[in-house]
Order: C-alpha cells, then sequence, then structure tokens
C-alpha cells in the first residue's frame, strides 16, 4: 500500500492527514470549512483514494490558513506515499462536466511543481467559501508534492459547479498518474530520473 501520514501544526493550524494512493474512495475529512469539506471529499471518492483529514484553524479571521495548510499537507502525503515515483505511469488528464460546467486537470508527476490555474468564477463566494481560495488550495498541494498541475475551467456559469468539477478532475488525473504500469521498472523518463 502507498500510504503516508503527515501532521502540521503552526500558531495558525493545525492538520492531520492520513493518505493512500491505492484505496477505494473512503474519505473521511473535518477542517472545520464546509466547502472544502465537500470537495476534499469528492477528490477521494474519484480518485479511488482513501483520505482522512482532521484540521483546527484560526476560522474566526478566515479559511485561508486552513485551506492552505490543508493543501500544504496533502501535497506532502502525496509526495511521500509515492515515494520515488518508480512504476507510476506519470502523466494524467481529465475532462469533467458539472452540469454546465466543463473542467481539465492535467498532471505531470515529474518532481517540477508548477501551477497554471484558469478559472473564472463569477461569483466571490459560494457560500461562506471565498472562492479565491480554490486556487491557493491547489498551489499548496502543487509546490508541496512536486507535480505540474494544469487546470482549466473551460467554461461555467455555477461557481459550485465550476470547482467541483475541477476537484472532480483532478482526482481523476491523479488516479490516472499514479496508476502502475507493469512494463515500466525504473521512472518513465529519458534521462533516468525525475
Amino acid at each position: 500500500m502507498r500510504s503516508a501520514e503527515f501532521e502540521r501544526q503552526t500558531k495558525e493550524t493545525r492538520v492531520f492527514i492520513s493518505f493512500s494512493v491505492d484505496g477505494s474512495g473512503r474519505a473521511e475529512v473535518k477542517t472545520g470549512v464546509g466547502f472544502l469539506d465537500h470537495m476534499l471529499t469528492l477528490f477521494a471518492v474519484h480518485g479511488f483514494f482513501d483520505l482522512k483529514i482532521e484540521a483546527e484553524g484560526d476560522l474566526h479571521v478566515d479559511a485561508h490558513h486552513t485551506v492552505e495548510d490543508v493543501g500544504i499537507c496533502l501535497g506532502l502525503a502525496i509526495s511521500r506515499a509515492l515515494g520515488d515515483l518508480k512504476g507510476i505511469r506519470r502523466y494524467g488528464f481529465s475532462i469533467i462536466p458539472m452540469e454546465e460546467a466543463l473542467a481539465r486537470a492535467v498532471v505531470d508527476i515529474c518532481n517540477r511543481p508548477h501551477l497554471v490555474f484558469s478559472a473564472s468564477f463569477p461569483t466571490e463566494k459560494v457560500g461562506a467559501f471565498d472562492t479565491e481560495l480554490v486556487e491557493e488550495f491547489f498551489r499548496a498541494v502543487v509546490v508541496n508534492s512536486c507535480v505540474t498541475l494544469h487546470l482549466n475551467v473551460e467554461y461555467g456559469r455555477n461557481s459550485h459547479h465550476m470547482a467541483e468539477a475541477l476537484f472532480k478532475a483532478f482526482a481523476r488525473a491523479m488516479d490516472q498518474a499514479t496508476g502502475i504500469d507493469s512494463r515500466l521498472k525504473e521512472v518513465l523518463s529519458s534521462k533516468g530520473m525525475l
């Protein structure tokens, strides 16, 4: 089983995460940020990852620190669970519709962190959640997992649907990229290393 546990504690947040690449889509997520819990549950279910997150943060300020630190911890857990990257397919691609919204995710698990994020949410909030935090979350994941990730909402009118399509597309692309290819004995690179 490719899995990892990680805990991070700062003066602003405390986050515990348990992550398994080879899971069945079980999710137990309690961050105190309802919309983030919903999105992370979708990520686990649609990526067939097992995910447990317990987070406490300074939500009396806003959700920014909690969302970012959960992203940091998820990124680190992904990196640790994948280890030396030998045998994985490396690349993943997914296009997901959510009613009127369509999102695309393309991932390269390559030890080169880079995020391209293109989504123009029509509202500043989904419930109490600031939509600008969607990009902040993914940036934290990318930097700490060392993946290249391109996320794009092709079109959409409902901010909730747009964000949901992004998380589902990311989940499916990651499931594909983390899959084991029996033909690979080392990493998928002409250089012999990533």
